[in-house]
């Protein structure tokens, strides 16, 4: 499992921007490009370990299973590796896949039936933690001037965004967000994000790594 080490910071902090480690980052940025996402993420260079699950999933919340299906047909165009076909469920009309970088990316709508074309545009893009205990990374988040803007209990906890990102920060149990992504939960090694603090440097309960945005 990953390793974590937290530190405090005095300032209040909000999600200022979300940054890929990736072997290369020519490629990432082809693929990304090519996938339609490239805005939202930062990529640098890095040849961190790192085996299975990294604990975390990118979410693009769109209007209609149109745009899911043409955001998800780019990504496989692109070299993506398809987790979970598109299909209809409970919640909506969703599908999954992992970039060749490794990360995975959920991309959803809440609609079942089509009520337009695809329109390419992302009504809400969601940095989703795995984490083991959702209530105390919660606090430990507020503690550090987060905002929380809906709670379930010890399930999930949606953050209120920050000015300076378009990416919203969420917290879900680990081993629920595994299994809703269709991987096994098991994982070692750096989670290859970064994301980047208004505030200073810290690591939060289940090590993932914020820094100040450049």
């Amino acid at each position: 499992m990953f390793m974590a080490t937290t530190a405090s910071t005095a300032a209040p902090t909000s999600l200022a921007s979300v940054t890929l480690e990736v072997a290369d980052s020519e490629a990432a940025h082809r693929f990304y490009t090519a996938f339609g996402v490239d805005t939202y993420v930062r990529l640098r260079v890095s040849e961190a370990d790192s085996a299975g699950f990294r604990g975390f999933t990118l979410g693009l919340t769109v209007s209609n299973p149109a745009t899911v299906d043409g955001f998800f047909a780019s990504a496989v165009d692109a070299g993506a590796t398809v987790l979970k076909p598109t299909a209809k469920s409970l919640w909506g009309y969703s599908g999954v896949v992992r970039a060749p970088d490794g990360t995975i990316w959920k991309i959803a709508t809440s609609a079942k039936k089509d009520t337009g074309p695809d329109t390419r545009e992302v009504d809400d893009l969601v940095l989703l933690l795995g984490v083991e205990a959702v209530k105390a990374t919660r606090q430990f988040y507020v503690e550090r001037g987060l905002t929380v803007a809906k709670s379930f209990g010890g399930k999930y906890t949606e953050f209120a965004p920050g000015t300076s990102s378009p990416v919203k920060l969420a917290l879900y149990k680990r081993s629920a967000l595994a299994k809703d992504l269709g991987v096994p939960v098991d994982g070692d090694g750096s989670h290859r994000i970064v994301l980047g603090s208004t505030a200073g440097t810290f690591t939060d309960p289940d090590g993932f790594v914020w820094e100040p945005a450049a």
